[in-house]
């Protein structure tokens, strides 16, 4: 079965994807914001399947003045991403939900110590969002 995704569709997963980067980026990567959102891409750039095809290119219109305006545009993001992938390809679902965990793992490892509370709190808040549907 071949799944086609609208580009509405399209957009509403690069923005939950590489939104939830910009999101750990956001919650402080002490002195290294550049590193995490290159180490988050590169996660999400290693994508393969439907996910992959569609996370190949990067969106548009990710430049929000805070983290808690760019938190209302990805959270339901993520949560949309997930219902639509769930309804037309089950399998790329688990896909996504992989990719984006693996990929907010990436750009928190740029932190030499252990994940600071903001950092961790936003990871919470993003897995709660993939879940939520």
């Amino acid at each position: 079965m071949s799944v086609t995704l609208t580009d509405q569709d399209k957009l509403t997963l690069r923005t939950a994807a590489y939104g939830a980067v910009a999101l750990m980026t956001a919650a402080g990567v002490a002195g290294r914001p550049h590193r995490a959102a290159t180490h988050g891409s590169i996660a999400l750039g290693s994508a393969t399947g439907l996910v992959g095809h569609v996370l190949a290119k990067t969106p548009k219109g990710l430049n929000f003045k805070t983290t808690a305006e760019l938190a209302d545009h990805v959270l339901p993001a993520l949560t949309a991403a997930m219902s639509l992938l769930r309804e037309q390809a089950p399998a790329e679902a688990d896909n996504f939900r992989r990719t984006v965990l693996v990929a907010i793992e990436a750009a928190t490892r740029t932190q030499r110590d252990e994940l600071s509370p903001p950092m961790a709190e936003m990871a919470r808040k993003i897995t709660e969002a993939l879940d939520a549907v």
